[in-house]
């Protein structure tokens, strides 16, 4: 492991250096990629030279346990104790921090979410869960855009999809795929039963035009007139449009804009990102089951999450973590349980790291 920190400070401190040189400072591209660079070694850097100070204050306090006076052996011994314990913690952050990162985890993020099970209900959760996710977005100084959406009469969701971006989001949204299931009486229950219902949540990284190339060959795009809950343009032009990819069979339909340009645009982000989901699970395929189970395969038909609202509960399935802090989570705190989510799976994979 040291190894490959004394490697990793090495070109640390020659990114310092070249930061530094006008040349790369007039070329913006060069200095930009050299910045996001040195700004992803920083925190193991940081660790790894705190580690290294400890361990020196280890060594300097080590004579003293050999002191003629019982009193500074016994001080010397409690602080060696204490700065064992802080260095045990800084290596274990150092391992975590050495982890293979995921490609995608800097990468914007589209969420589809869609109403499963249940009816109108679910469609009124789906909209639910869309607030939250949008809450929780601007808590964190994200951008959310409506990429696509098809809403019901009363205020809910058959889908929505949406465009997150920002700083390392799909680092902390990539867990949220999966079904997502809702406990509540429904407001149009007039017996006061509780319903269950679900809704689906899809989480893909945003795919750039060099990560998945498309052949303008293999796409038929359609064009209609919008419908539904639009404004005054729907039903007056052919603004909608529908891109199909006729390889994989794959749809897309988009017209909440009243441009057809910009609805195409928005259709291919989707599309490609979609495509580009479909390329990863069938790398993943290709990788022990074992090895899925400890990285969690964010598998969509499985349920990770149940929402009740009698008991104002919050049940994370994956982690048998329980919260009575429903309100709150819906509201946008969502790190109640993304905090965990990304320790449960950080800690598997050091397990798995250290077993190799």
């Amino acid at each position: 492991m040291f190894g490959k920190i004394k490697e990793i400070e090495e070109r640390y401190d020659e990114l310092e250096e070249n930061l530094g040189r006008p040349e790369v400072i007039r070329d913006q591209r060069l200095y930009q990629e050299y910045i996001k660079e040195h700004g992803s070694l920083t925190p193991i850097i940081n660790t790894f030279r705190k580690s290294r100070s400890v361990q020196h204050e280890i060594e300097d306090n080590r004579p003293l346990l050999n002191d003629p006076d019982p009193e500074i052996r016994k001080l010397a011994n409690e602080e060696i104790e204490a700065l064992r314990s802080k260095l045990a913690h800084l290596e274990e952050e150092l391992k975590a921090l050495l982890l293979p990162k995921d490609p995608n985890d800097e990468k914007n993020t589209l969420l589809e979410i869609r109403a499963g099970t249940g009816g109108e209900e679910a469609a009124l959760f789906a909209a639910d869960l869309f607030r939250m996710y949008s809450r929780y977005a601007e808590m964190r100084g994200w951008k959310a855009e409506i990429l696509s959406q098809n809403a019901t009469g009363i205020g809910g969701f058959k889908e929505i999809i949406i465009l997150i971006g920002g700083q390392m989001v799909y680092s902390r949204l990539k867990f949220e795929s999966g079904v997502h299931r809702v406990q509540r009486v429904p407001e149009t229950e007039a017996q006061g039963r509780i319903h269950t219902s679900a809704v689906t949540v899809a989480v893909l990284p945003e795919a750039e035009e060099i990560d998945v190339a498309i052949d303008p060959e293999d796409l038929r795009v359609d064009v209609f007139r919008a419908s539904g809950h639009g404004g005054q343009h729907v039903n007056t032009t052919d603004s909608a449009v529908r891109i199909t990819h006729l390889p994989t069979g794959l749809v897309v339909s988009c017209q909440d804009e009243k441009s057809q340009h910009k609805n195409k645009a928005k259709a291919m982000k989707v599309l490609r990102s979609r495509l580009f989901d479909m390329q990863q699970a069938e790398q993943h395929s290709k990788i022990s089951q074992e090895r899925r189970n400890q990285v969690g395969s964010g598998d969509r038909s499985e349920r990770i999450r149940t929402y009740n609202f009698p008991q104002g509960r919050v049940t994370e399935h994956r982690i048998g973590l329980t919260l009575y802090k429903l309100e709150s989570f819906l509201q946008g705190e969502l790190d109640l349980v993304i905090e965990p989510l990304i320790t449960h799976f950080q800690t598997e994979a050091l397990k798995k790291n250290s077993d190799n």
